[in-house]
């Protein structure tokens, strides 16, 4: 882990690393709806943010032929924006 956010606070994020932090995200997510520190609106609006953000990933790697490495800064600033989200709503007492 430590590489990989070494990496990412470089800059040079690469796609793998951009998937693997979608997948936590989402295993995050399933993890508050299981243990009740999400409620089913607050996931919800995760997911949908989340889907958004994918939707937004896939048409830059679509109409660029991949991810430049200013579209691949945004997206790790939008994930890392989204995690703080994820963990303020889990740990928000609302359950």
């Amino acid at each position: 882990m430590g590489v990989m956010m070494g990496a990412l606070l470089a800059g040079t994020t690469s796609f793998g690393q951009i998937r693997q932090r979608q997948e936590n995200q989402q295993d995050r997510i399933g993890e508050g709806v299981e243990n009740g520190s999400l409620t089913p609106k607050e996931t919800s609006r995760l997911e949908r943010q989340e889907a958004r953000l994918n939707k937004e990933i896939r048409h830059d790697r679509k109409t660029g032929g991949g991810l430049s490495p200013q579209e691949r800064r945004q997206i790790n600033h939008q994930q890392n924006v989204l995690s703080r989200k994820i963990y303020r709503t889990k740990h928000d007492g609302k359950n």
